[in-house]
């Protein structure tokens, strides 16, 4: 089955009554995991993105704190709480929260004292978190940009 552009979808549901949209809506999320998770935050936590993220900052928070010792173990942990972040980042679809949530993975990685730096496959993936902030950051406004700025030479120190 071919699915269809966005533009076609859009104009298909533009056309139907309310009650079949929340039809549709409901159908999706009970099929995927991920569909009811963002349903659930255009919902109930989009209006509050300080809120969202603060709630986002705890789980990424303990999620490293239960970080294995062992090489392999630390690494898949890790892999997992990005995934998480990049999850948040992703239901928000803004840029300040990218920039926030990423800064703050980060300063965990280094204040929990994870040895990220005995792994090339860590300090790579270090790195490539440092090259999304900066990317987010450019497209941000220029107030914004020197306070982030300013937070990613902390974490380069």
């Amino acid at each position: 089955m071919r699915a269809a552009t966005i533009h076609d979808l859009k104009k298909e549901l533009s056309t139907l009554s309310s009650g079949d949209l929340v039809e549709f809506c409901l159908r999706l999320a009970k099929y995927k995991k991920e569909n009811k998770e963002l349903l659930t935050f255009l919902l109930f936590e989009a209006h509050d993105l300080v809120g969202y993220m603060e709630g986002a900052r705890a789980e990424i928070r303990e999620q490293l704190q239960e970080t294995n010792a062992q090489p392999y173990l630390m690494k898949k942990t890790i892999r997992k709480v990005l995934r998480t972040t990049n999850k948040y980042i992703r239901y928000a679809g803004s840029k300040e929260v990218e920039v926030e949530l990423l800064i703050f993975f980060c300063r965990e990685l280094n204040e929990q004292k994870i040895p990220i730096h005995r792994s090339t496959q860590m300090i790579n993936l270090y790195a490539q978190q440092i090259k999304k902030i900066t990317k987010a950051i450019e497209g941000l406004h220029e107030d914004l940009q020197y306070d982030y700025l300013k937070q990613l030479a902390a974490l380069n120190a």
